[in-house]
């Protein structure tokens, strides 16, 4: 639901193939709309010092991540 619209999933299946791959598509379309993530952000209220914190410190790893990759 976005701004009290529901947002559905389409799937477009080709002929002939597997259900399994239509179904992993699916699940990794689904991964990528955050639903379940938000959901469960929800459950808890989180101070806007922890999620400022919490960016930071993602943006530090990243960070360091690239810092090493590069040599």
């Amino acid at each position: 639901m976005r701004g009290g619209v529901q947002i559905m999933l389409i799937i477009p299946i080709k002929d002939g193939e597997n259900i399994d791959r239509a179904l992993k598509r699916y699940k990794r379309k689904f991964d990528k709309t955050g639903t379940v993530r938000q959901l469960r952000a929800r459950q808890a209220f989180t101070k806007p010092s922890v999620v400022r914190r919490a960016q930071v410190q993602k943006a530090a790893y990243i960070q360091n991540l690239r810092d090493n990759l590069e040599g």
